[in-house]
């Protein structure tokens, strides 16, 4: 496999940093971010990679080119639960990606948001990643899809250029100093693609939302809400020593399968949400986030919750993957 150079900003837990990982493989060149909670998670992980911290005054020009450029930039202008102002939002930093996207010239750039984005500020992306010559899939992902006991629905870019170079190896190439909630009607709208580099504009077209046979197979039941069961009481609530997850029972036994662990207590002895629980919910490994040293609750939480659960992504990505195989002729992927 190619030494695939993988730069990666608005990283937080590194949730599609794993998922990249898992369908290219490769290496982190680097990262970026400068939410203090999220910097200590990527400094316990990758004490040995850069981090950028805010890329919207980074000098580009003098960052190491790298072979698949990634980020989940911040979904608050375009989430239902914010204000929903888009472009116009002052967390809006799309501009400062695609102009990064101009100096290091990856050949895969890989993005992730959610779903309401495809309604607000995506025309805006897929103009810019068209002016910048990049042929772009992206599709819409569920959670549950893939065997969660939730939605989290997230957007999933993939954008392939054809002229990009071939892979880079370590400090290769270096320049010098020059210079979400989403309803029920936007899954109708779930697939889209542009083919056309040049293409100005566009919104995304349906589609079943199906995933290769081999991903449906290896996540099991991960299809549509579990049916609710006759066990009561609430979840973190005892019968027989063990956890009464109520209704949630089945949504949670799926995801225990699929991880291939058993759902830890969802409140702590406060009666407050678990981090650990939640840790479990996004597909993490223990300890990912809530064994960094000095990580406070609150800033565990913070990053968990703005994270992508990396099966979820890692399904997406193989799907899109697939598509842009199909529809491109002569690019050594």
């Amino acid at each position: 496999m190619s030494a695939w150079r993988i730069g990666s900003v608005c990283t937080g837990y590194g949730g599609l940093d794993i998922a990249v990982q898992q369908v290219f493989g490769g290496s982190l060149a680097w990262v970026a971010d400068n939410d203090p909670g999220a910097a200590r998670i990527l400094a316990h992980h990758h004490p040995e990679v850069i981090n950028l911290g805010d890329i919207t005054v980074a000098d580009w020009c003098e960052v190491e080119p790298v072979d698949i450029y990634i980020g989940g930039y911040p979904c608050q202008p375009f989430s239902t639960a914010g204000r929903r102002k888009g472009t116009e939002d002052a967390r809006h930093i799309w501009p400062h990606i695609a102009r990064a996207l101009g100096v290091l010239r990856p050949r895969y750039a890989i993005f992730e948001n959610v779903a309401n984005h495809l309604r607000l500020g995506f025309d805006t992306v897929l103009c810019d990643l068209a002016d910048l010559g990049f042929d772009v899939e992206w599709c819409v992902v569920r959670a549950d899809q893939v065997g969660a006991c939730h939605q989290r629905r997230r957007l999933i870019v993939l954008a392939t250029a054809a002229d990009a170079p071939r892979p880079r190896r370590q400090g290769e190439g270096i320049r010098g100093s020059v210079a979400e909630r989403g309803d029920a009607a936007a899954d109708a709208a779930d697939l889209g693609h542009q083919r056309n580099r040049r293409a100005r504009g566009g919104r995304p077209g349906p589609s079943d939302g199906r995933f290769p046979a081999a991903d449906a197979a290896r996540v099991g039941r991960g299809e549509g809400r579990p049916e609710p069961t006759r066990q009561q009481g609430r979840p973190g609530a005892t019968v027989g020593g063990a956890p009464d997850w109520g209704e949630y029972a089945p949504a949670v036994a799926r995801w225990e399968a699929v991880t291939g662990r058993r759902a830890p207590w969802a409140t702590d002895d406060r009666g407050r949400l678990s981090p650990a629980f939640v840790e479990w919910m996004m597909g993490l490994e223990a300890g990912h986030v809530t064994a960094v040293p000095g990580l406070s609750r609150t800033a565990q939480l913070k990053a968990l919750g703005n994270g992508v659960v990396p099966l979820q992504a890692a399904v997406a990505l193989r799907l899109l993957r697939s598509r842009a195989k199909a529809g491109t002729r002569g690019v050594a992927a």
